[in-house]
């Protein structure tokens, strides 16, 4: 088929809907009337079915593997190109049953518009719902609705009026998207697609193409806030190479050598010292990159980030959180249950998360059904809170796709997926909002964090013993002071009777836990920023307050040890044990999750 002309503006389109209602006759009609078919395509396909007896459909124009034309269901994302006077369209035909919901999924999240198809007699259907939702859950707001062979409905108008009330009562009752025109068609003629039918005068709206036309171009990627997902850091130490390249995609938005930047969730700060290409040779260096590019940065000094950090300017950087509103669609063979850990894929960012609430889950087979559950079960669509292990950056998914979606992974299987619609505030917003005012504006010293690590060998980092007064936590914590000591760290044990005798004298006995705790935290930092391992052990913190403790040290990596005599403990650590094991024990699994942390 056809290839886009290259100078001339371009639209992504996905149709979509249930089964059997006419979707891929659409898309050959379209073809076929725009003039989009390869010279003689038409009438090899008719000629086929005439040696092989069977009826012609422009169906069989896209539906070109056999086990596809067998069965007569659409199995894959369909791609092919059709112009109109004004544009060239990528159009994606995406797989109406409901077993394939997945790669419906994988298709129309590329697209900048939608057609929904119901056909006339059939009327709306389970999956013409469930394809509703998901248009609005993928961000696409730009979509119309064709109410399909209206032949068969003998081009009835209050046939036509009752679908589209009915459809319109149902998106609008889950709040989805409003369709910006109900267009009455018989793909199978090719009536309202390209050419206004002479069959429905009683309609005046516009034609498909005439609606198709009318969606206005999306503002380019690279007009918008910088995001640029940290994918994986290199160095090259070959023939004096010391360079240390940041590499990932730019997703939104364009960047220069010289700019200042923001890795969002640790506060970083840092400017851009060169633009780095794979194997591309140049006169002059690149100064500049922008959204659409694989590329690398040097930065003007070496931070420590990870992959799944999200590099922006500061003015526009993203939301950072560990909860966040969601619509989601679970796809897995077991339910999405309260109470347990799965992984959260958003960007190059992968980390635990749970089920923090479920508001709603909409039942796609009964007009304008809420059921309330506590799980949500295969083929569901749900809105529900989200909370993560640890602080994420994000978008909405209305200012960034890239960085507003998101994928669930149970097990080895991404089962489900979803977008992001609100940031949520949790127990340490009012602790990452400070820590990130006072990194932002953190006054340095002439010795960097890289400088303190290449003497001392290790990054500085908190490990934290958490649990009930005499529990056992204070002997593991001296004990793995000791080791670290003796093995030639710079570490210091930080205990949280010390800093209330000290810091938090002028304190009263029944003073806010909140400030306790922010006191503490930001004793560690102050630690913490001269290269030291903190090594902690507090009654007055327990794992709900590790994690403000954690919000407060954006900037340094930390890890939460529960000492849990009664093996009951549920919240999330990095270790957990019962107080009965050796203190050798117990350095050893401390010091292996710390040569992962901290590069010991």
């Amino acid at each position: 088929m056809s290839q886009p002309v290259a100078d001339r503006e371009q639209m992504n389109l996905v149709i979509v809907g249930h089964v059997d209602h006419g979707k891929s006759t659409v898309v050959g009609r379209l073809l076929a009337d725009t003039g989009s078919l390869p010279q003689g395509k038409l009438e090899k396909v008719r000629l086929e079915c005439e040696r092989n007896s069977k009826p012609f459909e422009y169906a069989f124009l896209l539906d070109a593997l056999a086990d596809e034309q067998d069965q007569g269901i659409t199995i894959d994302t369909a791609r092919c190109f059709f112009k109109s006077a004004s544009r060239d369209y990528i159009l994606i035909d995406a797989p109406g049953h409901i077993e394939f919901l997945k790669n419906m999924i994988s298709g129309a999240a590329r697209a900048e518009c939608a057609a929904l198809i119901i056909d006339a007699k059939e009327g709306v259907r389970e999956n013409s719902r469930r394809h509703g939702y998901l248009l609005g859950m993928l961000g696409i707001r730009q979509v119309m609705v064709c109410v399909n062979k209206m032949d068969l409905a003998k081009y009835s108008e209050s046939h036509f009026r009752a679908i589209e009330t009915e459809y319109r009562a149902f998106l609008k009752g889950i709040g989805a998207v409003a369709p910006a025109a109900f267009i009455p068609i018989a793909a199978l003629h090719g009536e309202n697609l390209a050419t206004r039918a002479a069959s429905m005068p009683w309609y005046r709206g516009p034609t498909f193409l005439e609606a198709l036309d009318g969606f206005p171009k999306q503002a380019a990627p690279a007009q918008r806030p910088l995001r640029y997902p940290v994918q994986q850091i290199y160095k090259f130490t070959a023939r004096g190479d010391e360079r240390r390249i940041i590499a990932g995609r730019i997703e939104a938005g364009q960047v220069s050598v010289g700019d200042q930047v923001v890795f969002s969730p640790s506060n970083k700060r840092v400017r851009i010292a060169s633009v780095e290409e794979f194997s591309t040779v140049r006169a002059e260096p690149r100064r500049s990159a922008e959204a659409g590019m694989s590329t690398g940065f040097t930065l003007s000094e070496e931070i420590y980030i990870t992959r799944g950090e999200v590099m922006s300017h500061l003015k526009d950087a993203p939301l950072v959180s560990t909860r966040f509103r969601a619509n989601l669609i679970w796809l897995g063979k077991k339910p999405f249950t309260s109470g347990r850990d799965y992984k959260l894929k958003l960007g190059t960012a992968a980390l635990p998360v749970r089920i923090h609430r479920i508001n709603k889950i909409i039942d796609a087979s009964e007009l304008g059904s809420h059921l309330t559950k506590n799980q949500v079960d295969r083929h569901d669509v749900a809105d529900l809170v989200l909370e993560t292990r640890a602080p994420v950056a994000f978008d909405l998914n209305a200012d960034c796709a890239a960085t507003g979606r998101f994928v669930i992974v149970d097990g080895y299987d991404v089962a489900g997926g979803g977008i992001i619609t609100a940031a949520l505030a949790d127990e340490q917003d009012d602790f990452r909002a400070e820590a990130r005012l006072r990194d932002f504006h953190w006054v340095s010293g002439a010795v960097t964090a890289s400088d303190r690590h290449r003497r001392s060998g290790h990054r500085a980092g908190l490990v934290m013993f958490v649990g009930r007064a005499d529990s056992g936590k204070a002997r593991y914590a001296r004990a793995l002071e000791k080791a670290l000591f003796d093995s030639g760290k710079q570490v210091y044990l930080l205990d949280g009777t010390n800093v209330l005798l000290g810091v938090d004298h002028d304190l009263t006995v029944d003073a806010a836990r909140g400030e306790l705790v922010r006191r503490f935290g930001e004793v560690a930092n102050l630690l913490l920023d001269a290269g030291l391992i903190v090594v902690s052990t507090t009654n007055a913190i327990g794992l709900a307050d590790h994690s403000a403790v954690q919000a407060l040290l954006a900037v340094h990596p930390s890890m939460a040890v529960e000492v849990d005599p009664t093996g009951t403990g549920t919240a999330p650590c990095d270790l957990r044990i019962r107080g009965d094991e050796t203190e050798a024990d117990v350095v050893r699994r401390v010091q292996s999750l710390m040569a992962q942390m901290l590069d010991t």
